[in-house]
């Protein structure tokens, strides 16, 4: 059965889609890498289903296979597709949507109006470009894998070590510098990728907190492919974001809220 309608999400990395079947909507991802064999599949399969476009590559697929698709502006289906998959108890009338791809973009919804307050092109393009430069790896999984199973403060210079053997004046456990240990080669590739998670981790929550409160919301709702399947990053941006005072708030299929937004927009 051909989809009812299409959202996709074209991305520097990734093609997120969401259709609708049977009443439904479900949800496939494809690498940037396979995007003419997965698009010239999809104008196949689904020529006469109803296709809207949202991303960096969407003028892309809509000259060279979706000509009659719908292109919606990226943070405007990104704020589509929150509102959609929601959860209860949260202050959605103002609220911030870090968007955590390739790069980070930092959006404000304010009365239901988004736009775009900040960023910072550390995002998933540097967790998978430094991480193989540290690890020698270039698969996701598993430099989150190994981020999983290191440990950042043997990369990572803190507090405590500056101040030592006295108390520091602030809290011990946080990051003087990044990497500030790494003087050999005797740092394992586990807390290579971990002083890395930290480091992109700490710098999205830094920049999305100023926003916060310069903005005058608690809420900060975190969604983007970086996320997916990606337990380190996660754990840290809700304990750095608790830690500064504000709510951290992740969505179940953030990762398509693009798409989504997109395919609810027909």
């Amino acid at each position: 059965m051909k989809p009812a309608k299409i959202g996709i999400d074209a991305g520097g990395s990734l093609l997120k889609m969401a259709f609708e079947e049977h009443g439904q909507i479900h949800y496939k991802s494809y690498s940037i890498d396979e995007l003419n064999s997965s698009m010239n599949w999809l104008k196949m399969t689904a020529a006469d289903s109803p296709i809207a476009l949202t991303g960096g590559k969407a003028e892309y697929l809509k000259k060279e296979f979706f000509q009659n698709a719908r292109i919606v502006p990226e943070f405007e289906s990104c704020g589509l597709g929150v509102s959609y998959l929601k959860q209860d108890g949260l202050s959605y009338e103002n609220f911030l949507v870090i968007i955590i791809g390739t790069g980070t973009s930092i959006c404000l919804n304010c009365g239901g109006k988004v736009s775009r307050v900040s960023g910072s092109g550390i995002g998933g393009g540097t967790l998978m470009g430094l991480g193989r430069l540290l690890t020698g790896e270039k698969d996701f999984s598993t430099i989150v894998s190994l981020a999983g199973s290191g440990r950042a403060e043997n990369a990572d210079l803190m507090v405590k070590d500056i101040y030592a053997p006295f108390d520091s004046p602030i809290d011990g456990s946080l990051t003087a510098s990044n990497f500030g240990k790494i003087k050999d080669d005797h740092v394992s590739k586990e807390d290579k990728a971990a002083s890395l998670t930290n480091m992109i981790a700490e710098t999205i929550v830094l920049l999305s907190t100023q926003a916060a409160f310069q903005h005058q919301v608690e809420d900060i709702i975190y969604i983007g492919s970086t996320l997916q399947h990606n337990n380190p990053l996660k754990d840290l941006l809700e304990k750095y974001t608790a830690m500064l005072g504000k709510k951290p708030v992740f969505i179940q299929n953030g990762a398509y809220c693009g798409a989504i937004g997109a395919l609810l927009s027909l």
